[in-house]
């Protein structure tokens, strides 16, 4: 059973998307940032679902070198650790990311900083989190495999998308995996195209999963493409 994010359905309230994702899988994760954002597990109670969680990181930065930005960054991930908890979901995270190429290094001790902080409140909450690679966006940190030393043992989250942007995909895919984020794109854009749409070949994508026995998510940008994708997929995994 493949798990559907909620970015499909971003622009409808979250009650909508979780009456809708649940007639099409029993696993849903919260793209929990702008109109998804949660502040309690009421509304995910009323559903006989599997969640996990996508943390806000549209305005969270846990490399920021000013240094109340990235405890505050921490703060907003720890929120979520907590919310995440009390529903039994794992929690996937963004890196971060430096301003300017010079202070790449200053920026990458304050994320490991972060990465000890988050540790921390993953243990005092019970959660296990995975931390996701990145697409061809400059400054990022984890666009490709020769960076995977910095998630410190912490799970992969690969976005199969975002290693393909980078041209590092089969890298990845060399690499343990234990959580996946699935859409397409051509190699140019971050268009969370549905599978099967872009350049991806995701025969070795799948093999991988199932190699590492990873949690795999649809991550596309419509419903319609999600469901789609599901399609494709299936008929592959036979």
């Amino acid at each position: 059973m493949f798990g559907i994010s909620s970015f499909c359905l971003h622009h409808y309230p979250l009650s909508h998307a979780l009456d809708t994702l649940s007639s099409h899988t029993d696993l849903v994760e919260i793209m929990d940032d702008g109109p998804h954002f949660l502040e309690s597990t009421e509304l995910l109670e009323s559903y006989s679902l599997r969640y996990a969680f996508h943390a806000p990181a549209r305005s969270v930065n846990i490399a920021c070198l000013h240094e109340p930005i990235r405890r505050a960054s921490v703060e907003v991930i720890g929120q979520c650790f907590r919310i995440a908890s009390e529903v039994g979901s794992n929690v996937v995270i963004h890196p971060g990311y430096f301003a300017w190429e010079e202070e790449r290094e200053r920026a990458l001790r304050q994320y490991m900083k972060s990465l000890e902080d988050l540790k921390h409140l993953a243990g005092e909450c019970g959660v296990t989190f995975y931390i996701e690679n990145m697409a061809n966006w400059n400054y990022f940190f984890l666009r490709t495999p020769e960076e995977l030393d910095i998630i410190d043992g912490i799970g992969l989250a690969l976005d199969v998308g975002h290693a393909h942007l980078n041209h590092c995909l089969p890298g990845f895919l060399e690499a343990t995996i234990s959580h996946a984020h699935l859409h397409d794109n051509d190699g140019k854009d971050d268009s969370h195209s549905g599978v099967g749409q872009g350049t991806i070949d995701f025969v070795p994508v799948m093999e991988a999963i199932r190699r590492d026995h990873a949690v795999p998510v649809v991550e596309v940008a419509t419903l319609e493409g999600t469901l789609e994708s599901i399609r494709v997929l299936e008929a592959m995994d036979r």
